[in-house]
C-alpha cells in the first residue's frame, strides 16, 4: 500500500499563523510512514490530485473535483463557514475543525474589552487628548465586574474557559447552547437558546460567540438587543453576520445599550463612514481575537493527535460533518 499523503497549505504573513519548517519537522518525526508535502497557495491545485488528506486554513469548492483521493479535510480554524462542508460530505470527504487552543486568547481578548468599559479605559483613552480632567465621566460609567452577571452565547470551549475566568473575578455567569451540559458543577446557569431573551434580560454583559449558520444569521435583531438590560455592554466574537448592525447601533444611540465592543463585523471592514466606527461607545478589534504567538504550535500538535486517531481508524475529533456511507462501504 502506497504512503498516505497528507498536503499542508497553512500560509499567512503573520508567524504565528503560518506552517514553518519546524512544524514540517516535528510532524515527519512523528508520522515517518506518512508522506508531508507543503503547497503554496499556487501549487495547491497541481498538488490535490495526489493528496489523502489536507490540512489548510480554506478550501474552495471546485478543488474537490481535483482531489480525487482526498478523504479528510482539517482546518486549525474555529469556525467552517469558509468551507465547503456540504459539497466535501456529498462528495464523501470527512471535514473537521480545531478547537481548544483558541479558548485561552479569546479569553484574554473578551475580558480586555469587558475591562476596557467597566474600568473606563476607552473613555479615558478617548478624553486625555482634548480634555484636562474627565474623573467625573468616569464616575458615572464605570460598572463592577465583582457581583455583575455575563451571558455567553455560543458556550462551548472558549465560553466554558471565558466563564472559569470571569468567575474568579466574582462574575455570574450564564451558559447559552443548543445542547445544556448534564453537569452542573462548572458553577455556569445553563439555559437553552429558547431562553435567550429571559438570561439577556439579567446581564450585564453579554459576549457573542455564535458561529455563522444560516439560523444565526441576524440572531441578535432588534427585539433580542431591546431584551437586554439597560446598560449592558455587548461583545461580539462570534462572527458579524449574527447581528444585525442596524439595530445594534439604534440601541446605542438610545442607552439600551452602554456599549458595543466588536471583533467582527458584517461586512469586515466596516466602510469608513459607518457610524459604528465613530460611535463614541463602540470599540472596534480588527478580528484578532485568536492573536497568540502559540497558535500554530497547538493545532499542529491537535492535528498531529487527529492524525493518530485517522490511521488508527479512530474516531476523528471536530468534525463538522460526517459523510454519508457508500454502498458496499467503499472509500471514496
Amino acid at each position: 500500500m502506497s504512503r498516505p499523503v497528507v498536503l499542508i497549505c497553512l500560509e499567512s504573513p503573520h508567524s504565528f499563523w503560518h506552517f514553518a519548517d519546524r512544524h514540517a519537522h516535528t510532524l515527519r518525526s512523528a508520522f515517518p510512514a506518512v508522506d508531508f508535502r507543503v503547497a503554496s497557495s499556487d501549487s495547491l491545485n497541481n498538488q490535490l490530485p495526489h493528496a489523502h488528506v489536507y490540512f489548510g486554513w480554506r478550501f474552495a469548492a471546485d478543488g474537490i473535483g481535483l482531489a480525487t483521493r482526498l478523504v479528510w479535510i482539517a482546518s486549525p480554524a474555529a469556525g467552517t463557514d469558509h468551507l465547503p462542508t456540504a459539497e466535501a460530505a456529498a462528495a464523501g470527504i470527512t471535514v473537521t475543525r480545531g478547537y481548544g487552543y483558541h479558548a485561552g486568547p479569546m479569553t484574554e481578548h473578551a475580558l480586555g474589552l469587558i475591562l476596557g468599559f467597566a474600568r473606563g479605559l476607552f473613555t479615558s483613552s478617548r478624553f486625555q487628548r482634548t480634555r484636562n480632567w474627565w474623573k467625573d465621566d468616569l464616575a458615572t460609567e464605570f460598572f463592577d465586574l465583582a457581583g455583575a452577571t455575563l451571558t455567553v452565547l455560543g458556550c462551548g470551549s472558549i465560553g466554558t474557559r471565558l466563564a472559569r475566568t470571569a468567575q474568579g473575578l466574582g462574575m455570574r455567569v450564564i451558559g447559552i447552547r443548543r445542547t445544556v451540559p448534564p453537569d452542573a458543577s462548572s458553577g455556569i446557569t445553563w439555559m437553552p437558546a429558547t431562553q435567550t431573551a429571559h438570561a439577556l434580560a439579567l446581564s450585564d454583559v453579554v459576549v457573542n460567540l455564535l458561529p455563522a449558520t444560516d439560523d444565526t444569521w441576524h440572531f441578535f435583531d432588534s427585539a433580542l438587543l431591546n431584551a437586554c438590560k439597560t446598560g449592558a455592554l455587548f461583545v461580539n466574537l462570534g462572527r458579524g453576520s449574527t447581528v444585525d448592525h442596524t439595530a445594534l447601533l439604534k440601541c446605542l444611540d438610545t442607552g439600551r445599550l452602554g456599549g458595543a465592543a466588536l471583533d467582527v463585523t458584517e461586512p469586515r471592514p466596516l466602510p469608513m463612514a459607518h457610524p459604528l466606527r465613530r460611535h463614541p461607545r463602540v470599540v472596534l478589534t480588527p478580528k484578532s481575537a485568536a492573536f497568540s504567538h502559540r497558535y500554530m504550535d497547538e493545532a499542529v500538535d491537535f492535528f498531529a493527535a487527529n492524525l493518530r486517531r485517522y490511521l488508527d481508524g479512530l474516531p476523528l475529533n471536530g468534525v463538522v460533518l460526517q459523510p454519508a456511507p457508500t454502498p458496499g462501504g467503499q472509500a471514496r
